[in-house]
């Protein structure tokens, strides 16, 4: 059965609502047969990252880059992932008080690096996650699930 990693930093209110949208469309009923595991960014590991087919990101952007726990994460998984999970999917959400564009590059950056390829839009948002924006989380957490299918 194809696994789905949503690896998150999820330390406010809004980016927790992004989280569940994010859930609850990756783990659709009518997507069947993808196993979803959901990891804190501190906690997920080289091993966690080999055994997925799949990637969801999720961070605030900070002092305009991504959090320091994907920063870490990344740290941790880059070399010992980076050869067998080369073409493998990603989807990226990201929250700001007032812009994404600094933790985007970054992220960019190094999914690029890793050979990840971007499967879905990414969802930027700044201020509180409106109906729309918690639509195209659910969006992206469907997408990202059934390009494993």
């Amino acid at each position: 059965m194809p696994r789905l990693l949503i690896v998150h930093h999820t330390p406010s209110p809004n980016l927790q609502a992004m989280f569940e949208a994010v859930v609850s469309g990756a783990t659709d009923p009518e997507i069947e047969g993808v196993e979803v595991v959901r990891r804190p960014a501190l906690a997920a590991t080289p091993s966690d990252v080999l055994a997925a087919d799949g990637y969801l990101l999720g961070t605030p952007a900070n002092l305009g880059y991504m959090s320091g726990a994907l920063k870490v994460f990344f740290d941790v998984v880059y070399y010992p992932c980076l050869d067998a999970t080369r073409g493998r999917p990603y989807g990226l959400y990201v929250h700001g008080n007032n812009d994404t564009v600094g933790a985007v590059r970054g992220i960019e950056g190094i999914a690029g690096g890793m050979g990840w390829n971007k499967v879905a839009e990414h969802v930027l948002v700044t201020g509180e996650p409106d109906k729309a924006a918690l639509a195209a989380c659910r969006e992206l957490g469907a997408t990202v699930a059934a390009t494993l299918l």
